[in-house]
C-alpha cells in the first residue's frame, strides 16, 4: 500500500474512533459516558447509584449509609435510656434527622481535625482515661463488651481508635472555641447579682432515725417496737446507736448510728420531711411514712441563709463556662455546616426507616 493509502487508512479509522467517541458521548451515553457520569457525584447516575446503595447522605464525597444511620439512632436512644419502639412515627423521624445531623458533623470535623492532626495529638493515657471513665458505666467488662457488640464495635482497639477520634475532635474544637468561651470575674459578679436569691442554701436538718420498713411487717408491729425502742431511749437504757444497730433496716445508716446526716427538705420525701421539720432538736419521735415507721431525731438546725459571692463564685465560673463552651459549641457546628453546605447532599427520600 501507498504512503498515500495508509495515511488514508488511518485517517479513517481515527474518524470511526472520534465518531464512536462522539456517539458514546453526546447520542446514546455508551459506556464511557456512563463511567464519566457515575464519577461526577452531582449526576442523576452518580445519585440513583447512591440510593441503591443505601445511601442517605454525602459529605465531601463520603457516604453515609442506612446502617450507619439506623446504628447512631440506637446508639443516641440508648444513651437517652428510651427505645425506638417507645417513640410516635413523628418522634422517630425528629430523632433519625437527628442523628444524621451527629453524623453530619461528625463527618466534618473528623475531616478538619485530621488535616490538622499534627497539632491534635492525642495520648494513650487520654484515651484510658476516657476508657475507664467508659467501664465505669458498666458493672464489669464484659457487659462492656456486650454493650459494643450490640453497637456495632467489634474489637477493644477498634473502641480505642474511636475515642482518640473523638478527643481529637474535640480539641480540634476547642481550638476554634477556647479564646470565646472563657468566663470573666466581672461576667459571674453579674450574674451572681441577678441570681443571689437562688444560690441561698435552704433550712437544714442533722437528723437520725431508726426504721422499721411494714412491706412484710404489720404496721402495729412496726410501731410497737419502735414504742419500746423509744421508752428504751428515754430511760437511757440503750442509746440511739445501738438501737439503730439492733432494730433498723435502713442498712445504709445503721452501722452509722442511724445518721443521716444534713439534710434539705427537698432532700427527703415529703410525708417524711415535713414531720421532721416540725420537731425540735432532742426530741425523738416516731414518724409514719408511706415505707414504714421512723424513731427520728433532729440534732442539729440551721436557718436558710445567703452565701457569698465568695462562697459561690468558683461554682458560678464553672456552670456559666460550661453553658457559654456549649453554646460556643453549637454555634461553631453550625457556621462549619453552614460553610460547607456545597459539600453536604441529604437524600431526604432515603430518610423512612
Amino acid at each position: 500500500m501507498t504512503p498515500l493509502g495508509k495515511f488514508s487508512l488511518r485517517l479513517g479509522l481515527y474518524g470511526l474512533v472520534f465518531a464512536y467517541l462522539a456517539g458514546d458521548l453526546f447520542l446514546f451515553k455508551g459506556p464511557l459516558r456512563k463511567k464519566i457520569d457515575l464519577a461526577n457525584p452531582s449526576s442523576p447516575e452518580a445519585i440513583a447509584q447512591a440510593k441503591a446503595s443505601g445511601v442517605v447522605a454525602r459529605v465531601f464525597n463520603l457516604q453515609i449509609n442506612r446502617q450507619q444511620l439506623d446504628r447512631a439512632v440506637r446508639e443516641r436512644l440508648w444513651i437517652e435510656g428510651k427505645t425506638l419502639e417507645s417513640l410516635t412515627p413523628e418522634m422517630r423521624k425528629t430523632v433519625r434527622y437527628a442523628a444524621l445531623d451527629d453524623l453530619i458533623a461528625h463527618e466534618i470535623l473528623r475531616i478538619k481535625s485530621k488535616v490538622n492532626a499534627p497539632q491534635l495529638k492525642v495520648t494513650d493515657e487520654e484515651v484510658n482515661e476516657r476508657l475507664r471513665r467508659l467501664l465505669g458505666r458498666f458493672t464489669n467488662k464484659g457487659e462492656m463488651e456486650t454493650a459494643m457488640k450490640s453497637q456495632g464495635i467489634p474489637s477493644e482497639q477498634d473502641l480505642r481508635d474511636r475515642v482518640a477520634a473523638g478527643i481529637q475532635q474535640e480539641k480540634y474544637v476547642e481550638s476554634k472555641i477556647g479564646p470565646i468561651a472563657g468566663v470573666t470575674e466581672e461576667e459571674a459578679r453579674k450574674w451572681y447579682d441577678e441570681n443571689a436569691k437562688s444560690l441561698g442554701l435552704p433550712e437544714r436538718v442533722e437528723a437520725r432515725h431508726v426504721f422499721i420498713a411494714t412491706l412484710n411487717v404489720p404496721p402495729e408491729e412496726a410501731k410497737a417496737k419502735l414504742d419500746t425502742a423509744l421508752a428504751d431511749l428515754t430511760t437511757g437504757k440503750k442509746d440511739f446507736a445501738t438501737l439503730a444497730k439492733e432494730l433498723s433496716d435502713d442498712y445504709a445508716t445503721k452501722e452509722n448510728g442511724g445518721s443521716l446526716g444534713w439534710m434539705s427538705q427537698a432532700r427527703m420525701p415529703v410525708d417524711f420531711s415535713a414531720p421532721v421539720f416540725s420537731l425540735a432538736v432532742n426530741a425523738p419521735t416516731l414518724v409514719r411514712t408511706r415505707l414504714g415507721w421512723h424513731l427520728v431525731e433532729v440534732t442539729g438546725r440551721k436557718p436558710a441563709e445567703e452565701r457569698s459571692f465568695d462562697q459561690a463564685k468558683e461554682e458560678i465560673l464553672a456552670a456559666l463556662q460550661a453553658v457559654k463552651r456549649r453554646e460556643a459549641a453549637m454555634r461553631f457546628r453550625d457556621a462549619l455546616r453552614q460553610f460547607e453546605a456545597a459539600k453536604i447532599d441529604v437524600f431526604h427520600d432515603m430518610m423512612a426507616e
